[in-house]
């Protein structure tokens, strides 16, 4: 029961958050502030009432309309709420037993706070972005570069903790376990550091790769900037992961818009069709950063590491 109730709150805290996401994905563009004038029909500039606020609710007693100029408010909308509720929920169900299981300790406290609250920010901003990136092509720097510079003193925390925790001669009792401590602890800093050089290399060299074959650039440096952030949110391993789930969905993607026509913008050749790599690149972190660990626990198992 509490682990359901803990899920309900942040849905609803998620749903909460999704809906000033949505001031922000929709004022961020024009360079507007999202926090003054308050919320307002973008047709006829009316206010919107307290009622009006309320996350998908709203959207679906008014219709997906204004009540007052009948413009159409766009699925984007319950769609962000939704998404935004629907990945804190997942992190409030991850993290519940760990709060009251009998062998619980401070440091598994510590961990499940932590990464609830890292994989609810770390989402947030990456549905942000996913939106931006597939309504405008725009990653902005101050997103991807900010978002990354705040990932690095996160994870830091992180580690610092762990550190100071397994240095403590309660959690230890020889002095090779409390090497062994130290050099796992080493061992997880570097392959962090690692992630956050190599991840951009990957959009780097597909970017050069591409430029080379067709003369043309392929890609922005935004999605570059978008794997230094995941990399220093997420690690590695599980940027590799949030990589490889980005590339395979564009590549659907592309199939779909070879395949139907009416789905290209504003070109006649699907060779110069723009697609967002950024939109599925954020949709691959979230998942990793959601469920990355059984992800790839289940593939090495199966490959037989």
């Amino acid at each position: 029961m509490i682990r359901i109730l803990g899920t309900v709150y942040g849905a609803l805290t998620g749903l909460a958050f999704g809906s000033f996401l949505n001031v922000c994905i929709t004022r961020w563009p024009a360079h507007e502030s999202v926090v003054r004038p308050r919320s307002h029909c973008r047709s006829c500039g009316r206010a919107l009432a307290w009622w009006e606020n309320v996350p998908v609710v709203s959207w679906l007693a008014l219709g997906g309309r204004c009540r007052t100029c009948r413009a159409h408010i766009g699925w984007r909308y319950p769609l962000v709420e939704l998404a935004v509720g629907a990945a804190w929920a997942a992190a409030a169900w991850r993290a519940m037993p760990a709060l009251y299981s009998p062998g619980w300790t401070a440091i598994s406290i510590f961990d499940a706070v932590y990464f609830a609250t890292e994989q609810m920010m770390l989402c947030w901003l990456l549905i942000g972005l996913a939106v931006l990136d597939l309504e405008h092509f725009w990653l902005p720097d101050w997103l991807t570069l900010g978002g990354a510079a705040l990932g690095i003193p996160i994870n830091l925390l992180r580690f610092t903790v762990h550190f100071v925790w397994y240095t403590i001669p309660l959690h230890w009792t020889t002095e090779s376990e409390l090497t062994t401590h130290r050099a796992h602890i080493f061992d997880v800093v570097v392959r962090w550091v690692i992630g956050i050089v190599l991840a951009p290399a990957f959009i780097l060299g597909t970017r050069w790769v591409y430029r080379a074959l067709r003369g043309r650039e392929g890609m922005g440096m935004g999605d570059a900037k978008l794997m230094l952030l995941l990399a220093a949110w997420l690690g590695l391993s599980h940027t590799v992961l949030a990589f490889v789930l980005g590339v395979v969905l564009g590549a659907a993607a592309a199939v779909v818009v070879l395949a139907v026509p009416s789905l290209r913008r504003r070109s006649k050749s699907w060779a110069l069709t723009k697609l967002p790599l950024g939109t599925f690149l954020c949709v691959g972190g979230i998942v990793s950063a959601l469920c990355g660990g059984r992800i790839i626990d289940t593939y090495l198992r199966l490959a037989g590491f």
